[in-house]
């Protein structure tokens, strides 16, 4: 009997077959596991934090403690009644907001102001009637008060006391500008400070986002009042430092700090109302293209200037030929210096905007009345009476100024008629 001898056969690894069979599943398994973990964190996560701002606004809404206002729910007929149907004869304003009408109703003698929103202008109607509501609960002497609105047939209208003077705009920066005298001046910034400083007071406080001359309305006692209330965003509410939201405003006006970071806080107010009262000292525009570049905008055109004392270099020719008070003019134009500081941490707060322009009311009334028992004296010339006017401050108005050009004496005659005197030029 032959052995054969073979040689043995090595069997098959079943471990390494395992793994190799397993591979292709393995590439597949782990993806998608992970995709799906993924997904779950994401929607987990997505889920978390809309829990968490629905808690926030709803601690925002609790807070709101201010008494609502009874407001009308006019219907559109109504409105188009009222407005003779949106003519132009009643358009009193335009914006990009929207459209401004002065509107009387049946059986009322009283003018309303009703603006008419683009159809643009809101993103939902729930947007539209959340800016309702929180403007029937805001009421202020010198914030324009809501008086109602329509939302029908799609309508985004609201109802508007009226203010009879027009915007501060038609004073320092419209063709055929009605001059203000100085101490309007001060009594129109004195009073929109008020309404300005009332929203920030407010808890949470309510940033306008929107302060400019032709949002600035005068009443009947020339004292401003706050208008446009289409982009007020509610301000930081806790031990928050600002609000994150997209830039809205008037360039020239906007804080350029709030440009740049996107951080909203009520001294973004505090910018814009010293654009305001610079103006109120110059009439100038906010932007000036014909100006030199560094001093594009007025904040850094006019602040050379009032940080020498010279305010006669940049006030309103209308006050260097009626005359005005220096002093208060140059106060006025440092408030605005200092509201327009780069770092809204260099700001002043509104309140205390409202203490310093308080001060410079309290001060022109002081003048006024010594105005009226010193400065206006009576002398007579044959029998003739006449007055004597002394300006205040027009010893203080510099003969540097090329404005004061116009005010040649040489070219002043009187002329006789009976007892009236005249001056002619």
């Amino acid at each position: 009997m032959s052995l054969t001898h073979s040689s043995p056969v090595a069997a098959p690894d079943s471990s390494s077959s395992k793994v190799s069979d397993g591979f292709p599943f393995l590439k597949i398994f782990i993806p998608v596991v992970a995709s799906a973990t993924g997904i779950i964190l994401g929607l987990l996560f997505f889920f978390c934090v809309r829990k968490m701002c629905s808690r926030r606004n709803t601690h925002r809404k609790k807070n709101i403690n201010w008494p609502m206002i009874e407001l009308r729910k006019f219907q559109f007929d109504e409105i188009e009644k009222a407005t003779n149907a949106f003519s132009e004869e009643r358009l009193i304003g335009s914006g990009a907001f929207g459209n401004v009408y002065r509107g009387v109703f049946d059986g009322e003698k009283t003018a309303v102001a009703i603006k008419r929103a683009h159809s643009d202008s809101y993103q939902s109607a729930e947007e539209f009637r959340n800016e309702v509501e929180l403007l029937s609960r805001v009421k202020h002497r010198n914030l324009v008060g809501l008086v109602g609105y329509c939302a029908e047939a799609g309508q985004r209208i609201l109802v508007y006391e009226y203010v009879p003077h027009g915007s501060l705009s038609e004073y320092i920066l419209g063709k055929g500008r009605r001059p203000l005298t100085w101490q309007q001046r001060v009594n129109i910034a004195m009073g929109a400070a008020k309404g300005i400083a009332h929203l920030h007071e407010l808890e949470p406080s309510i940033i306008h986002r929107d302060v400019k001359p032709s949002n600035i309305l005068i009443d009947n006692e020339f004292e401003g009042k706050v208008s446009d209330f289409g982009l007020v965003k509610l301000g930081p509410d806790g031990d928050k430092s600002h609000v994150s939201t997209q830039v809205k405003g008037t360039p020239g006006y906007m804080d350029p700090a709030y440009c740049s970071s996107l951080h909203l806080t009520p001294s973004s107010d505090v910018f814009s109302f010293g654009v305001i009262l610079l103006q109120l000292v110059s009439a100038c525009p906010v932007l000036d293209h014909l100006r030199h570049k560094s001093h594009y905008h007025i904040s850094d055109w006019a602040k050379p200037s009032i940080e020498k004392g010279r305010v006669e270099e940049i006030l309103d020719p209308n006050l260097q030929i009626t005359g005005c008070n220096m002093k208060v003019m140059l106060k006025m134009a440092n408030v605005g210096i200092l509201c327009t500081a780069w770092e809204p941490k260099d700001r002043p707060s509104m309140s205390h905007v409202v203490r310093e322009l308080e001060a410079l009311y309290h001060l022109t009334k002081k003048v006024q009345k010594s105005s009226e028992t010193d400065e206006l004296q009576s002398i007579s010339i044959d029998g003739i009476g006449l007055q004597r006017f002394s300006v205040e401050g027009f010893d203080d108005l510099s003969s540097r100024s090329v404005s004061l050009r116009c005010l040649d004496v040489n070219r002043v005659s009187f002329e006789f008629d009976g007892n009236n005197l005249s001056g002619t030029s």
